[in-house]
């Protein structure tokens, strides 16, 4: 079993070479190996997971090179749901972008390149979850960031280059610290491998002890998106395509979460800053949300949510019990799926309105019902609405904050209700001025062509007179509302509206909502395994003993 560890990383790095290989010449083949081998990786990655609940961690040495030399790949329980959830996902908005893909009949370049960037984000993604050691964790950052910018900026277009371009120099300076980090803790300790700095940290003076724990903390919350450190992901997100968008703020930000929970209870136990992580949590919550309250796009809108639930995740990591990492592992694991939900509902929107500005949006719910209930189950989730999985998940880390009874964990926990309160007054102006009211005059109708924001003197296109380059390349289409982040295309220059929206899409949709409510429908499980996978990270021992075979 344990030779099945490294395969969700091999099998998306295998099928981007040969992804790349094909290209656009056999168009269907390269959609086939990706969805092929994507279903591959969510089937083992559940067959890790109930590996892992039934044996324990699984453990490999690759080249069969002992730590510290070796690169180690881990999978227990918490690395296994997080695989199976991610996998399931990414899956999905696959599925959401062929169909996006052939509605629009791209056959631009950029989707001979979209195909194997994602393969490698999605290995990117699982080398982090199966890192034993901090280099091959640095190895799966920088794996994502290289494919995150040719997602991000897929088609050239001036504001997907704005954005890519801030969130690669935001990249770019947290890898700078994770590499100094990583220096300081080898050069402390004499190896980079997590079982044997769970044994050697402790030996370290507490000083150099805080300073390591800060560093990487500081990372970690960059790539999670933590309050401070979140001011890039709203300019950085919307403007990107919808599935791209959706797979970043449902699963990206995660990474960060996991690697927190991580080494928070693996390198450095006796939650030693659980006060400043809980004041961390709390301006994450208030803050976001106040942010979400304030937007007037959607996508921006849900990009603010982001980071406010993120605290409640940081909350759990503050709290420190059993309890609390329980609840904070099924709220991560729910929060991908809803959060993913949200955003490809907004590239749904986007299609069947002509924008993601609510001010230019209303009468959506009479227009399409599919849609609106696409939209509405998923934002009921978000808000904590019982007996949805974001309820689960709130209640066990607001039980967790009662039954610790310190001053912080009681703020925490009124911060929380607060936060889930404002969130559903967060989605229910989203439903009451995109689907409840009158459509606004001027909204865009079906077969409208909407182009990119900033296309219009592009002179990549002939105007009217048929001469590039005359300034007219704009007229003779319609642009988009005021407040548009961007065009919705994979290659970013141009949507044309629909009344029908593209099947495909509305079933990956519905897909990602299934998995969230099997959340629901599965609860009993789900908190179950959880609490035994929080009773796991506290232990330590079996993750240690399986690595170093003592």
């Amino acid at each position: 079993m344990n030779a099945l560890v490294p395969l969700p990383v091999l099998l998306p790095l295998c099928a981007t070479g040969l992804s790349l290989a094909f290209g656009t010449r056999l168009g269907r083949f390269q959609r086939f190996i990706s969805v092929a081998v994507l279903t591959a990786v969510t089937a083992l990655s559940v067959i890790l997971m109930v590996a892992a609940d039934r044996q324990g961690p699984l453990s490999v040495h690759l080249g069969d090179f002992a730590p510290p030399l070796g690169i180690t790949l881990v999978a227990d329980r918490l690395s296994g749901l997080m695989l199976t959830v991610s996998s399931a996902v990414t899956l999905c908005v696959l599925v959401y972008s062929l169909g996006q893909g052939m509605t629009d009949r791209d056959k631009e370049t950029p989707l001979a390149v979209f195909h194997p960037a994602y393969l490698i984000l999605v290995a990117g993604v699982s080398c982090t979850f199966l890192a034993g050691d901090l280099v091959n964790l640095y190895v799966g950052f920088e794996i994502m960031l290289v494919a995150s910018f040719v997602l991000l900026t897929l088609g050239g277009t001036g504001p997907r280059m704005r954005a890519g371009s801030t969130y690669v120099i935001i990249s770019l300076f947290s890898s700078m610290l994770f590499l100094t980090a990583i220096a300081m803790t080898y050069a402390a300790t004499g190896t980079a491998n997590f079982a044997q700095l769970a044994v050697r940290l402790a030996e370290l003076p507490i000083g150099v002890q805080t300073l390591i724990q800060a560093l990487l903390l500081t990372v970690f919350a960059i790539k999670a998106a933590v309050f401070p450190l979140a001011a890039w992901l709203p300019d950085s997100y919307p403007t990107a395509p919808a599935p791209v968008t959706a797979v970043f703020a449902g699963l990206l930000t995660k990474v960060g979460v996991y690697c927190m929970l991580r080494t928070e209870t693996l390198l450095f136990p006796g939650n030693r800053i659980g006060d400043l992580l809980m004041a961390i949590a709390l301006a994450s919550m208030v803050i976001g949300i106040l942010g979400a309250v304030a937007q007037t796009d959607l996508k921006r809108l849900l990009s603010f949510t982001l980071i406010s639930h993120i605290g409640y995740m940081v909350f759990g990591i503050g709290l420190a019990t059993r309890e609390a990492y329980g609840g904070a592992i099924v709220y991560v694991a729910h929060h991908i799926t809803v959060q993913t939900t949200l955003f490809l509902v907004a590239g749904l929107i986007e299609r069947r309105g002509g924008t993601t500005e609510l001010t230019r949006l209303g009468g959506l719910a009479r227009a399409a019902p599919m849609l609106a209930v696409l939209f509405f189950v998923p934002a009921m989730n978000l808000a904590g609405i019982p007996p949805l999985s974001g309820f689960i998940g709130k209640l066990g880390l607001m039980r967790a904050g009662v039954a610790d009874g310190g001053g912080w964990a009681w703020v925490l926990v009124a911060g929380s209700a607060a936060t889930s309160l404002l969130t559903l007054y967060v989605v229910a102006k989203v439903w009451n001025l995109a689907f409840w009211r009158a459509a606004p005059p001027g909204q865009a109708a079906a077969g409208t062509v909407l182009e990119a924001g900033d296309d219009s003197d592009d002179d990549s296109d002939p105007g009217p007179d048929g001469v590039f380059g005359t300034g007219d390349e704009g007229i003779g289409t319609t642009l988009p509302p005021a407040g548009q982040a961007s065009a919705a295309t994979l290659h970013g220059r141009a949507v044309t509206t629909t009344s029908r929206l593209p099947h495909p899409m509305v079933a990956a949709t519905a897909a990602t909502i299934a998995i969230g409510l099997a959340f629901t429908v599965f609860a009993d499980p789900l908190t179950t395994y959880t609490d035994r996978t929080a009773a796991e990270l506290l232990q330590r021992a079996p993750y240690i003993q399986e690595v170093l075979g003592r």
